[in-house]
C-alpha cells in the first residue's frame, strides 16, 4: 500500500515561478499557453487520429519530468484549469494515467465547472486502497457533491486505509449531528475490537464531531 496518505497544498502560478528554475518556468509557460489555446479552440482538443491526444495532455503527463515531482500536482492542476478541461478529457487522463496523474485530476476537480458529473472519478478512487488517491478524493469536490451515504463510506475508507481525517474537507460541518455516521463508526470500532485490532484514534475524533452542537467553524476540514 502506498505510504503517502496526505497531499500537499497546490501552489499558485506565482509560487511556482518563485520555486522553478529558468528551464522549468519556460516549459510551464509553453504548456499553459497550449492549454489556453485548447480552451479557446475546441477543435484543438479533438485528436487528429485514433491514437492522437491534445498537446497539453502530453504536457500533463510530462509535468514531473520537467518541473520536478514535488511540483507536478500543482503544474497539472494549473494545466487542467487553463484548458478548462471537460469531463471526457479528465476521464481520459484519470483512466490512462499513473497514480500521480490520477491524484492531480482529483485535486483539481473543485476548480473546474463540472457540477456533480465527475463523481464517478471520486468514487473510483475511493474503491482503491491507494492512500494517495483516497486522500485526494476526499477534498472540496467530494465535500460539495458526495451524497451522505457515499460520504460516510469515504470516512470509513480513510479510517480503514490509515488516511488521516485531516485530509477530509468540511469534516466537522458534514459530521455534525450525523447519527448514522455515529452508528457506522461504532460498528467499525466494535469489529476492530472483536478482531483484536486497535481502533484508530481518528475514529474517536470523528465520533465526537457527530454529536449535535453549534455549527462548525467554516475553516474546519
Amino acid at each position: 500500500m502506498p505510504m503517502t496518505p496526505t497531499t500537499s497544498p497546490l501552489l499558485t502560478r506565482e509560487e511556482l515561478d518563485a520555486q522553478l528554475g529558468g528551464a522549468a518556468r519556460a516549459w510551464l509557460d509553453e504548456a499553459l499557453a497550449e492549454a489556453e489555446h485548447a480552451a479557446s479552440h475546441e477543435a484543438s482538443e479533438q485528436p487528429a487520429g485514433p491514437y492522437a491526444v491534445p498537446t497539453w495532455e502530453l504536457r500533463y503527463a510530462a509535468a514531473g519530468r520537467y518541473c520536478g515531482l514535488e511540483h507536478a500536482d500543482s503544474v497539472r492542476a494549473l494545466l487542467l484549469v487553463e484548458a478548462r478541461a471537460a469531463l471526457p478529457a479528465l476521464t481520459r487522463l484519470y483512466e490512462q494515467g499513473t497514480a500521480a496523474e490520477r491524484r492531480a485530476v482529483l485535486l483539481a476537480l473543485h476548480r473546474l465547472d463540472l457540477g456533480p458529473t465527475a463523481l464517478p472519478l471520486v468514487e473510483d478512487a475511493l474503491r482503491t486502497n491507494d492512500t494517495r488517491l483516497v486522500a485526494a478524493a476526499v477534498g472540496p469536490y467530494a465535500a460539495a457533491h458526495l451524497d451522505a451515504h457515499n460520504w460516510r463510506h469515504a470516512i470509513l475508507k480513510c479510517l480503514f486505509t490509515g488516511v488521516p481525517v485531516d485530509a477530509v474537507d468540511q469534516l466537522a460541518r458534514r459530521s455534525r449531528g450525523d447519527a448514522e455516521l455515529a452508528r457506522m463508526l461504532g460498528d467499525f470500532a466494535a469489529e476492530r475490537i472483536a478482531a483484536g485490532r486497535n481502533v484508530p484514534a481518528d475514529l474517536t475524533r470523528v465520533l465526537d464531531l457527530t454529536t449535535p452542537g453549534p455549527a462548525a467553524p467554516t475553516e474546519e476540514s
